[in-house]
């Protein structure tokens, strides 16, 4: 079976690539093959649904320039085809006077990326827009939203296959037959040849890469995020979004209070690494995939470096009262019986041989192939964009 372009990988990223493929060249024959037997159940189905603002990222980066026009591109589509979502705005805390620097730095780079109407906040003004929120110094961010990204993601598949593109699920793809001027993908039902494949993989896009690539120099680390939610009588603790001050050194946003499109508040999440790609629960253990991170060169690095850090986290997912006192710093009313366990994702976290945890998008290309190797947050909120930037590297080939 012959295609023009196989697309492996059925999230976010993955259906948004196809669409645009279809929509610039409805001639080409496009297929879209997921090993799970429906779309969008890893990273995506596990999104806690923010529609990201752009404020975090260095300006003219993939992420900063993805997310600002994902994001304009996301809100016509939701309006377009009446999927619901709120604009409902965030406020991102300081604690403590040593959080300050970043603060000014993440204010800066709001505005650096074009955001309007950013707000700073001293701590009665903080109390303005959450009243239960303690912090010393704040940002208003009215462009944060939410969304269910699995109903965006439905909805790309939906137009997809009325284009005329093929999806394909409950089919793993096994490998890639680079020794040939045409890819071959090898899949658990068959095989097929294309002119080109475009890895979209997530989880498994260093595996997939490495069918093409030789002595791949990056490494999908998974991080388990963990959540709680508020009852339902303690939900009115929080009226927006509400962040901490990040870390500018670690690519995480620390556990923060989240409004979910679908109704009720999730808590979370932490960012502990996890013994499998898909290790959702903290038993969940698979020895070969566990290697494959800890014997990484720059995985061990990032241990090195981050250990405090990491113990921390781990720490928090094993106690409750800890993932409490976290939340305590943002608001102090909160108890440890307000939270009721929530769901789990993990974060495909790509790490390069020095020990770096890649901060930025990162799509590389050769011969057959191009692969999305690193398409963490904001990637659902930038996932029209990326669909477009890869549909445009792709359609250069024919």
């Amino acid at each position: 079976m012959q295609y023009d372009v196989i697309i492996i990988g059925g999230g976010i990223v993955g259906l948004a690539t196809a669409l645009h493929l279809k929509q610039q060249k409805p001639a080409l024959k496009v297929l879209l093959l997921e090993k799970e037997k429906q779309l969008a159940q890893h990273q995506t189905g596990h999104n806690s649904g923010v529609i990201h603002s752009g404020i975090y990222y260095k300006p003219n980066s993939l992420k900063a320039q993805n997310c600002l026009r994902g994001y304009r591109q996301l809100l016509d589509f939701c309006q377009t085809h009446q999927i619901a979502h709120e604009i409902c705005g965030k406020v991102i805390v300081a604690t403590d006077a040593k959080e300050l620097p970043a603060l000014e730095n993440v204010f800066q780079r709001g505005q650096e990326n074009g955001l309007e109407g950013l707000k700073k906040l001293n701590a009665e003004q903080i109390k303005e827009y959450e009243p239960h929120v303690t912090g010393i110094q704040g940002i208003f961010v009215p462009q944060t939203g939410i969304v269910d990204y699995m109903q965006v993601s439905l909805k790309y598949a939906a137009l997809f296959s009325q284009l005329g593109g093929e999806i394909h699920t409950n089919e793993k793809v096994l490998d890639i037959a680079s020794n040939k001027a045409k890819p071959e993908v090898f899949t658990t039902k068959t095989s097929y040849q294309a002119q080109l494949v475009i890895n979209c993989a997530g989880l498994y896009s260093d595996k997939i890469a490495s069918y093409t690539v030789k002595n791949l120099d990056t490494r999908i680390i998974p991080f388990r995020g963990e959540y709680f939610e508020l009852k339902p009588e303690k939900q009115y603790l929080v009226k927006h979004l509400v962040y901490p001050v990040p870390d500018p050194s670690f690519p995480f946003l620390g556990v923060h209070f989240t409004r979910m499109i679908q109704g009720g508040i999730e808590a979370g999440p932490n960012a502990v690494f996890a013994f499998r790609k898909e290790g959702y629960t903290r038993t969940s253990i698979n020895l070969q995939e566990l290697w494959g991170s800890v014997a990484w060169k720059g995985f061990r690095k990032v241990a090195a470096k981050y250990w405090r850090t990491g113990l921390g986290e781990m720490y928090r997912s094993f106690s409750k009262a800890a993932f409490t006192k976290a939340l305590q710093r943002l608001v102090p009313e909160i108890q440890e019986d307000d939270l009721v366990p929530a769901g789990a994702g993990v974060r495909a976290q790509a790490c390069d041989k020095t020990g770096g945890l890649l901060d930025d998008f990162k799509i590389i290309e050769d011969g057959l192939a191009i692969h999305v190797l690193n398409a963490p947050s904001p990637a659902a909120t930038s996932s029209l964009s990326i669909g477009q930037s890869v549909a445009e590297m792709a359609l250069k080939r024919f």
